[in-house]
């Protein structure tokens, strides 16, 4: 599964229900939950399915969380739509497919859910499901990112930085970054940190780029690690130190990032 989609499932399924009730009660919740369903209430199958999806009061089942999702989904709910698309982009509860899986964020997207815009975006990028489309890709980023979706502003960025699908522009991809690193996307922070790093898009800035990645690691970028222990090691905006520089890369390793562990392995036999 896409990085874009890891970043946000397990999100959204959380976000379904979940109280510290004992077990009693949330047997009791999952026929409340499953009542509401029953009487045609969207948000009641939604939640119903995020149970079934985490196994949560009832025994984990992946084909009724995706049935009990498309019934959200046709009853209006946006969420259960994505998560839908989720569902068949991973073939899990449903057979794999992606042509379903863009229809169904293309639902979402259609009904004003950013999310669903940014998935769908990430299809176009992919050739998943559509006929790979750079520039209905941007646009379709572009949407979600308008809507509020950071990722949908962290993946438009990446567009602007490579000039794919839209004409290059490193001052468009500096400021998309920002409202992805403020948006909670960690690697729109490290990203800006690297055009902070190499002078891209904004004045050269070792400090500025060393703080983004800091928050970028912090907060689970394993690259952002990378890049803070490459920082440490050379002394760009930090104090040089070779033991902060082997701290980073060991968080970066620990993430499973190869980088990591490689520069990790390098340091430690220098010293």
């Amino acid at each position: 599964m896409n990085l874009r989609y890891l970043l946000l499932i397990s999100t959204l399924v959380t976000a379904c229900v979940f109280s510290s009730l004992s077990l009693a009660d949330e047997s009791k919740e999952v026929k409340e939950l499953r009542a509401q369903c029953d009487r045609g209430d969207a948000t009641g199958c939604f939640n119903l399915g995020g149970m079934y999806y985490n196994g949560t009061s009832v025994k984990q089942d992946f084909f009724q969380a995706a049935a009990l999702w498309r019934k959200a989904c046709d009853g209006g709910s946006t969420g259960g739509c994505v998560l839908l698309g989720f569902m068949y982009e991973d073939g899990k509860g449903v057979t794999q497919d992606f042509f379903q899986a863009a229809e169904f964020f293309r639902k979402a997207c259609n009904g004003g859910y950013a999310l669903g815009c940014s998935n769908l975006g990430g299809m176009y990028e992919d050739g998943k499901g559509v006929t790979q489309d750079f520039f209905q890709a941007a646009e379709f980023f572009r949407k979600a990112c308008e809507g509020g979706e950071a990722l949908g502003c962290f993946n438009l960025g990446e567009l602007y930085d490579n000039g794919t699908g839209v004409k290059q522009d490193s001052f468009q991809a500096v400021e998309l970054y920002r409202k992805a690193c403020n948006g909670g996307v960690a690697e729109g922070c490290n990203n800006r940190g690297v055009m902070y790093n190499d002078g891209t898009g904004v004045k050269q800035e070792f400090f500025q780029a060393v703080e983004l990645r800091r928050k970028a690691c912090d907060e689970g970028d394993a690259l952002g690690c990378v890049s803070l222990g490459l920082m440490y090691e050379k002394g760009n905006g930090v104090k040089q130190s070779n033991t902060d520089g082997l701290n980073y890369f060991g968080k970066a390793c620990d993430m499973k990032e190869e980088l990591g562990c490689e520069n990790y392995a390098r340091l430690k036999k220098k010293r």
